[in-house]
Formats: C-alpha cells, structure tokens, sequence
C-alpha cells in the first residue's frame, strides 16, 4: 500500500482507534464550494475518500446521486476534479486520499493516463466502483504502474476464490460492504460482519474498512468492535453539507458531528484486532 496509507493505519494500531472516512462528491456542490468543504471534512478524517461525478453512478443511492448531479451542473470535470484532490494535497501532506470513480470515466481517459494523472494529483488510491474483482486486474495492474493502491469491493457473500482475488489484487484498504445495494443513509448497517472480515484477514487482504449505510457514531463503534479497521461515511456526510450549505446546519454542529464519528473509532480491549491483523508493515 501507499506510505500514507500504511502509516494511517498502523499509528491508528498502536492508539486503539479505527480509521474514520467521510466520502463527499468531487466538486459538490460547485468545485468553489467544494474547497471549504474539504477542508472541513480533512480536519476530522483519518482518510478521505472522493467520488469524481459521473452522469450513470449505479452503486450511488438517491443523496449521492444529486450530489454528483449538481457537481456536473456546476462545472466539475474529470480535470478540475483531479485539481481539487491537488489543492487538498498541498495542504495536507500526509492525509491519504481515495478516489472513487466508474469505469467509464477511466477507460475514456485511457487507463494508464487516467492513473497517471490521479498519482500526479496526490491521490494514493483508486476504487473503480463497477469493476469487479473479476476484470480488475487490469486497472490494478496500471494503478501499481503509477504508485496508486488499487482498492476493491468485497460484497456480502463473496465466494472464497473472489476474496482470494480482492486479497491479491487489492492494496490501500478494502471496501467491505456492510449490505447489498446501493449507498445510502438511510438503512442501518449490517451487523454480521466479524466472520466476513476474520475471512478477508485470513488470506492477507489489505486493512477492511465499512462502507454503505454508515450514518451514526454507533454504527461506527459496531463496525469497530466488529474487527474492522475504518469507516467510511457517504451520504451522511453529503446530507449534512447540504445542510451547511443552505444554512439549516451551522459550521460549529457539523464539526461537532464530525468529532462525534471520529471519536467512535475508539476500541477497547482486543476488539480491533482482526482489523489490525490485516495491517501490512
């Protein structure tokens, strides 16, 4: 895995914490806006991860999918979202950033460009959301040419030769779906994960991070006590700068909010460890 990436995740090892992700759309709700909103969030995250806006976002529900509308309405491209993740990198050095995209947005650009450009942004690693483990190994492949971690999807009840594959392929973290469909709020997380992740730790997969329904600091501490090594939260996140941005949440609540979601990733005892099995050193 990246630098970042590694060393995110074992100092969070040696606290006793788990990695808090908030995800926000590329250029949501104009790429001005975007910048202050990035800000915001990099101040309480371990990690980000970034969606770059796309017009067919299949595994996006209903909250990110008007996010990355209204990106696209207000201009973000494939370029000025890649400026985005360079603003943020010059003010954060350290701060690993992921990017989620779709396939389309890739293989248009041409793989290895697309890769290029993503490491020249400062990005340490790529999940293309609609490309299986299956059929990606030529994306992993040009991601480890350009110094990206390529990340992959473990769905629920993924057979023990595609989490061999995700183990294999995969670097950075792994995408574990707590449920299936598609992202959002407003469904709790699942809760029968610990098996799901021991399985992951068992063949060397990269650290596995929760993602999908993730909306509330008690759903973080369960995914925690449940072996995982971070979060990710989506479309609570967005619902959230919405609320900023219309002037219905103020920037004091938001970050109290925030601090509230980072604070759960705190483990006792041996909770965290099979998330912490699957650290690479």
């Amino acid at each position: 895995m990246t630098r970042r990436y590694r060393e995110c995740f074992a100092a969070l090892s040696r606290s006793g914490r788990g990695a808090f992700i908030p995800f926000t759309v590329l250029g949501f709700p104009d790429p001005r806006s975007c910048i202050g909103h990035l800000e915001l969030l990099a101040a309480q995250a371990d990690a980000l991860e970034l969606g770059m806006p796309f017009s067919d976002p299949v595994a996006d529900g209903p909250t990110l999918q008007r996010a990355g509308a209204e990106a696209l309405a207000a201009g973000t491209t494939v370029r000025r979202g890649f400026d985005l993740c360079a603003g943020l990198r010059r003010g954060h050095p350290d701060l690993p950033i992921g990017l989620l995209v779709y396939a389309n947005l890739v293989v248009r650009r041409g793989v290895d460009a697309f890769y290029t450009a993503a490491a020249k942004a400062g990005v340490d690693s790529v999940l293309v959301a609609d490309v299986p483990s299956e059929e990606g190994e030529p994306f992993a492949a040009a991601a480890r040419r350009a110094g990206i971690s390529p990340v992959f999807i473990a769905p629920p009840n993924a057979p023990g030769a595609a989490l061999e594959r995700i183990a294999r392929l995969g670097d950075g973290y792994t995408y574990v779906l707590t449920r299936s469909g598609v992202t959002g709020a407003e469904q709790g997380a699942g809760r029968a994960v610990r098996e799901w992740l021991q399985a992951l730790a068992r063949r060397g997969a990269a650290p596995p991070v929760l993602g999908f329904g993730i909306s509330n600091p008690e759903q973080v501490a369960g995914g925690i006590a449940a072996g995982a090594a971070g979060v990710i939260s989506g479309s609570a996140v967005v619902t959230r700068l919405r609320e900023l941005e219309a002037g219905e949440l103020g920037i004091s609540a938001m970050q109290d909010w925030l601090r509230s979601m980072r604070d759960a990733t705190l483990a006792t005892g041996d909770e965290v460890a099979p998330g912490r099995s699957c650290v690479r050193q």
